[in-house]
Protein backbone atom coordinates (compact mmCIF):
# COMPACT_ATOMS: atom_id res chain seq x y z
CA UNK A 1 0.00 0.00 0.00
CA UNK A 2 1.41 3.91 -0.90
CA UNK A 3 0.91 6.83 0.71
CA UNK A 4 1.01 10.27 -1.36
CA UNK A 5 2.03 13.64 0.81
CA UNK A 6 0.59 16.40 -1.72
CA UNK A 7 1.48 19.55 -0.42
CA UNK A 8 -0.95 22.83 -1.41
CA UNK A 9 0.16 26.15 -2.35
CA UNK A 10 -1.15 28.61 0.02
CA UNK A 11 -3.18 30.23 -2.42
CA UNK A 12 -5.36 26.63 -3.48
CA UNK A 13 -5.55 26.47 1.01
CA UNK A 14 -7.38 30.15 0.87
CA UNK A 15 -9.44 29.26 -1.84
CA UNK A 16 -11.12 26.01 -0.39
CA UNK A 17 -12.81 27.09 2.36
CA UNK A 18 -13.58 23.60 3.78
CA UNK A 19 -10.01 23.16 4.60
CA UNK A 20 -8.39 24.59 7.76
CA UNK A 21 -5.06 24.11 9.53
CA UNK A 22 -4.57 22.77 12.81
CA UNK A 23 -3.04 25.96 14.70
CA UNK A 24 -6.17 28.00 13.42
CA UNK A 25 -10.08 28.09 14.23
CA UNK A 26 -11.58 26.63 11.73
CA UNK A 27 -13.53 29.16 9.28
CA UNK A 28 -17.32 29.45 9.50
CA UNK A 29 -18.74 26.90 7.06
CA UNK A 30 -21.94 27.34 8.32
CA UNK A 31 -24.07 30.30 10.04
CA UNK A 32 -23.29 30.94 14.09
CA UNK A 33 -25.56 32.84 16.74
CA UNK A 34 -23.61 34.82 18.58
CA UNK A 35 -23.10 33.43 21.98
CA UNK A 36 -23.68 37.04 24.10
CA UNK A 37 -20.13 36.64 25.60
CA UNK A 38 -17.20 38.04 23.60
CA UNK A 39 -14.27 36.19 25.00
CA UNK A 40 -16.36 33.02 24.28
CA UNK A 41 -17.27 34.02 20.77
CA UNK A 42 -13.21 34.87 19.91
CA UNK A 43 -12.55 30.72 20.82
CA UNK A 44 -15.04 29.33 19.16
CA UNK A 45 -14.80 28.28 15.14
CA UNK A 46 -16.70 31.24 13.47
CA UNK A 47 -17.22 33.31 16.47
CA UNK A 48 -20.74 31.51 17.80
CA UNK A 49 -22.78 28.72 18.77
CA UNK A 50 -22.25 26.90 15.49
CA UNK A 51 -25.73 25.67 13.58
CA UNK A 52 -26.22 22.34 11.64
CA UNK A 53 -23.66 20.65 13.83
CA UNK A 54 -23.80 19.01 17.77
CA UNK A 55 -22.48 20.96 20.43
CA UNK A 56 -22.09 19.18 24.06
CA UNK A 57 -22.22 20.26 27.23
CA UNK A 58 -20.87 18.59 30.03
CA UNK A 59 -21.40 19.14 33.18
CA UNK A 60 -21.10 17.79 37.17
CA UNK A 61 -24.54 18.39 38.23
CA UNK A 62 -27.19 20.49 36.99
CA UNK A 63 -27.95 24.57 37.83
CA UNK A 64 -24.46 25.82 37.41
CA UNK A 65 -25.87 28.58 35.32
CA UNK A 66 -25.46 26.31 32.13
CA UNK A 67 -29.10 28.11 31.19
CA UNK A 68 -27.71 31.63 31.52
CA UNK A 69 -24.97 30.69 29.46
CA UNK A 70 -27.57 30.09 26.43
CA UNK A 71 -29.74 32.49 27.38
CA UNK A 72 -28.41 35.73 25.13
CA UNK A 73 -28.29 33.73 21.91
CA UNK A 74 -31.74 31.64 22.74
CA UNK A 75 -33.15 35.70 23.45
CA UNK A 76 -31.87 36.21 19.92
CA UNK A 77 -33.79 32.89 18.46
CA UNK A 78 -36.80 33.11 20.74
CA UNK A 79 -36.86 36.85 21.80
CA UNK A 80 -39.30 38.21 24.34
CA UNK A 81 -40.07 41.71 22.90
CA UNK A 82 -39.00 44.48 19.65
CA UNK A 83 -38.09 43.54 16.28
CA UNK A 84 -36.74 39.85 17.27
CA UNK A 85 -40.32 39.39 18.36
CA UNK A 86 -41.32 39.29 14.79
CA UNK A 87 -38.70 36.89 13.41
CA UNK A 88 -38.96 34.79 16.83
CA UNK A 89 -38.39 31.05 16.55
CA UNK A 90 -38.90 28.47 18.62
CA UNK A 91 -36.93 26.39 21.06
CA UNK A 92 -37.37 22.60 22.19
CA UNK A 93 -35.97 21.22 25.53
CA UNK A 94 -36.07 17.98 25.85
CA UNK A 95 -36.10 16.22 29.16
CA UNK A 96 -34.87 19.22 31.28
CA UNK A 97 -33.69 18.14 35.40
CA UNK A 98 -36.05 20.72 36.20
CA UNK A 99 -39.23 23.03 35.55
CA UNK A 100 -38.18 26.36 33.27
CA UNK A 101 -39.11 29.00 35.27
CA UNK A 102 -40.80 31.08 32.65
CA UNK A 103 -40.86 35.03 34.26
CA UNK A 104 -36.90 34.24 34.87
CA UNK A 105 -36.64 33.46 31.05
CA UNK A 106 -38.46 36.45 30.12
CA UNK A 107 -36.84 38.84 32.49
CA UNK A 108 -33.52 37.45 30.20
CA UNK A 109 -35.20 38.40 26.92
CA UNK A 110 -36.54 35.38 26.11
CA UNK A 111 -40.29 35.02 24.98
CA UNK A 112 -41.26 31.37 27.21
CA UNK A 113 -44.08 30.87 24.76
CA UNK A 114 -41.87 29.61 21.91
CA UNK A 115 -40.39 27.44 24.40
CA UNK A 116 -41.57 23.23 23.53
CA UNK A 117 -40.80 21.28 26.49
CA UNK A 118 -40.60 17.38 25.51
CA UNK A 119 -40.34 14.72 28.42
CA UNK A 120 -39.39 11.37 28.57
CA UNK A 121 -40.52 8.94 31.13
CA UNK A 122 -37.04 7.72 32.15
CA UNK A 123 -35.95 11.44 32.59
CA UNK A 124 -35.16 13.07 35.81
CA UNK A 125 -38.49 14.30 36.19
CA UNK A 126 -40.05 11.43 35.32
CA UNK A 127 -43.20 10.03 37.71
CA UNK A 128 -45.48 6.97 37.13
CA UNK A 129 -47.45 9.27 35.25
CA UNK A 130 -45.06 9.47 32.64
CA UNK A 131 -44.19 5.47 32.34
CA UNK A 132 -46.53 5.28 29.40
CA UNK A 133 -45.21 8.33 27.68
CA UNK A 134 -42.11 8.63 25.69
CA UNK A 135 -38.88 6.24 26.45
CA UNK A 136 -35.52 7.25 25.59
CA UNK A 137 -35.26 5.65 22.44
CA UNK A 138 -38.19 7.42 21.11
CA UNK A 139 -36.91 10.41 22.91
CA UNK A 140 -34.10 10.02 20.90
CA UNK A 141 -36.02 9.46 17.98
CA UNK A 142 -38.48 12.86 18.69
CA UNK A 143 -35.20 14.84 19.22
CA UNK A 144 -33.51 13.45 15.50
CA UNK A 145 -36.74 14.15 13.97
CA UNK A 146 -36.89 17.65 15.14
CA UNK A 147 -33.17 18.34 13.93
CA UNK A 148 -34.56 17.07 10.82
CA UNK A 149 -37.10 19.20 10.49
CA UNK A 150 -35.68 22.11 9.94
CA UNK A 151 -38.02 24.19 11.28
CA UNK A 152 -36.90 24.49 15.11
CA UNK A 153 -34.87 27.28 15.93
CA UNK A 154 -33.03 25.70 18.50
CA UNK A 155 -32.44 22.36 20.44
CA UNK A 156 -31.47 21.28 24.24
CA UNK A 157 -31.47 17.85 25.13
CA UNK A 158 -30.45 16.21 27.98
CA UNK A 159 -29.13 13.14 27.76
CA UNK A 160 -29.43 9.91 29.44
CA UNK A 161 -26.69 8.68 30.61
CA UNK A 162 -24.47 5.75 28.99
CA UNK A 163 -25.22 6.83 25.14
CA UNK A 164 -24.14 4.88 22.33
CA UNK A 165 -21.58 6.52 20.04
CA UNK A 166 -24.04 5.39 16.73
CA UNK A 167 -26.85 7.64 18.73
CA UNK A 168 -24.37 10.27 19.00
CA UNK A 169 -23.33 9.86 15.17
CA UNK A 170 -27.29 9.19 14.18
CA UNK A 171 -27.62 12.72 15.63
CA UNK A 172 -25.03 14.84 14.22
CA UNK A 173 -25.85 13.34 10.99
CA UNK A 174 -29.79 15.12 11.69
CA UNK A 175 -28.09 18.10 12.95
CA UNK A 176 -27.34 18.78 9.22
CA UNK A 177 -30.09 19.97 8.71
CA UNK A 178 -31.25 22.12 11.76
CA UNK A 179 -30.63 25.68 11.11
CA UNK A 180 -29.77 26.76 14.64
CA UNK A 181 -27.42 25.37 17.63
CA UNK A 182 -28.25 22.33 19.00
CA UNK A 183 -26.62 21.61 22.51
CA UNK A 184 -26.34 18.38 24.18
CA UNK A 185 -26.44 18.27 28.14
CA UNK A 186 -24.25 15.35 29.44
CA UNK A 187 -22.32 14.12 32.20
CA UNK A 188 -18.59 14.80 32.78
CA UNK A 189 -17.78 11.41 32.82
CA UNK A 190 -18.71 11.47 28.79
CA UNK A 191 -15.84 13.49 28.66
CA UNK A 192 -13.56 10.02 28.09
CA UNK A 193 -15.85 8.59 25.73
CA UNK A 194 -15.45 9.29 21.81
CA UNK A 195 -18.22 11.89 20.04
CA UNK A 196 -19.38 12.84 16.71
CA UNK A 197 -20.05 16.61 18.59
CA UNK A 198 -17.64 18.76 16.88
CA UNK A 199 -17.20 20.95 19.52
CA UNK A 200 -17.19 20.09 23.25
CA UNK A 201 -17.21 21.97 26.86
CA UNK A 202 -17.03 21.47 29.80
CA UNK A 203 -18.74 23.73 32.80
CA UNK A 204 -18.04 24.38 35.85
CA UNK A 205 -19.38 26.62 38.53
CA UNK A 206 -17.15 29.34 39.61
CA UNK A 207 -18.84 31.63 42.56
CA UNK A 208 -21.87 33.56 42.30
CA UNK A 209 -22.74 34.57 38.68
CA UNK A 210 -19.67 33.05 37.55
CA UNK A 211 -19.11 30.16 35.13
CA UNK A 212 -15.83 28.53 33.91
CA UNK A 213 -16.03 26.98 30.41
CA UNK A 214 -13.05 24.54 29.41
CA UNK A 215 -12.77 23.84 25.45
CA UNK A 216 -12.53 20.06 25.33
CA UNK A 217 -13.03 19.90 21.90
CA UNK A 218 -13.48 22.12 18.97
CA UNK A 219 -11.95 22.43 14.88
CA UNK A 220 -8.71 24.05 15.95
CA UNK A 221 -6.29 24.62 18.14
CA UNK A 222 -6.39 22.94 22.12
CA UNK A 223 -6.67 25.83 24.30
CA UNK A 224 -5.08 25.30 27.55
CA UNK A 225 -6.70 27.92 29.99
CA UNK A 226 -10.13 27.74 30.81
CA UNK A 227 -12.72 30.44 30.51
CA UNK A 228 -13.93 32.78 33.18
CA UNK A 229 -17.51 34.16 31.93
CA UNK A 230 -19.87 36.31 33.91
CA UNK A 231 -23.41 35.49 33.96
CA UNK A 232 -26.70 37.79 33.47
CA UNK A 233 -27.56 38.11 37.31
CA UNK A 234 -30.60 36.85 38.57
CA UNK A 235 -30.68 37.40 41.98
CA UNK A 236 -30.72 40.78 43.86
CA UNK A 237 -27.42 42.75 45.16
CA UNK A 238 -29.15 41.90 48.85
CA UNK A 239 -29.47 37.25 48.35
CA UNK A 240 -26.30 37.60 46.04
CA UNK A 241 -24.45 39.06 49.59
CA UNK A 242 -26.26 36.51 51.57
CA UNK A 243 -25.14 33.69 49.31
CA UNK A 244 -21.36 34.83 49.61
CA UNK A 245 -21.94 34.60 53.66
CA UNK A 246 -21.85 38.59 53.26
CA UNK A 247 -23.05 41.23 56.12
CA UNK A 248 -27.07 40.21 55.36
CA UNK A 249 -26.31 36.80 55.46
CA UNK A 250 -28.67 36.78 58.73
CA UNK A 251 -31.66 38.93 57.40
CA UNK A 252 -34.36 36.91 56.58
CA UNK A 253 -35.55 37.62 52.87
CA UNK A 254 -38.34 40.13 52.44
CA UNK A 255 -41.19 38.12 50.16
CA UNK A 256 -40.48 39.93 46.97
CA UNK A 257 -37.43 38.47 47.38
CA UNK A 258 -38.05 35.00 48.05
CA UNK A 259 -39.69 35.10 44.46
CA UNK A 260 -36.75 36.13 43.38
CA UNK A 261 -35.11 33.20 44.57
CA UNK A 262 -37.76 30.91 42.84
CA UNK A 263 -36.58 32.27 40.29
CA UNK A 264 -33.12 30.49 39.68
CA UNK A 265 -34.88 27.82 38.69
CA UNK A 266 -34.51 28.98 35.50
CA UNK A 267 -30.64 27.33 36.12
Amino acid sequence: MYSFLVKLSPVLVERLPALWRAHQLSPPSNAVTASGFAALDAELPGGGWPHRVLTELLLPHPGLGELRLLVPALARIAGAGGSSARNSRSVMLFDPPAALCGSALVQLGVDAQQLLVVHGREGARATAALRRLLPSADLLWALEQALKSGHVGAVLAWLPQRLKADALRRLQLAAQSHDGPAFLFREVDARVKPSAAPLRLLLQGAGIDWLSVRVLKRRGPPLMQPLMLALPPILSERLRARARGGPTSAMVAAPAESAETSSAAAD
